[in-house]
């Protein structure tokens, strides 16, 4: 999308708030659709560098993710840009990847159909 669906910023604004980390969303962006929970942005870049952290090739990375967090937002007065999942998978016909769901961001610009829940899929 050109310009962002302001349902969506809205409901990413929710999350950011703290206000609610329960909501369950379905996007779709380039083809791929994603289905998951919006976790806040500063609890979705804790979560992926503890995830960092515990590997031996990528513990290095894991300090990007939290540097610098509360310079991005002093006020938390904009609007959010991005949507951060968690317990998340991209589906692929019938099966949900990864298994164990993982943490996706994606661009609110780039989603071009979403909706509220996650689907249900089958591994069999």
């Amino acid at each position: 999308m050109s310009n962002p669906d302001e349902l969506l910023v809205a409901i990413s604004t929710m999350v950011e708030s703290e206000q609610s980390n329960q909501m369950s969303l379905t996007v779709v962006v380039g083809g791929a659709v994603i289905t998951g929970r919006l976790a806040p942005e500063a609890v979705w870049r804790e979560r992926v560098s503890e995830v960092l952290k515990d590997s031996d090739h990528l513990g290095p990375f894991a300090d990007v993710f939290t540097a610098g967090r509360a310079e991005r937002r002093p006020d938390g007065g904009e609007a959010p840009t991005h949507l951060h999942f968690h317990l998340a998978r991209i589906l692929q016909g019938s099966i949900g990847i990864p298994e164990t769901g993982g943490m996706y961001r994606v661009a609110i610009e780039d989603v071009s159909a979403w909706t509220v829940g996650d689907f249900s899929y089958s591994d069999k």
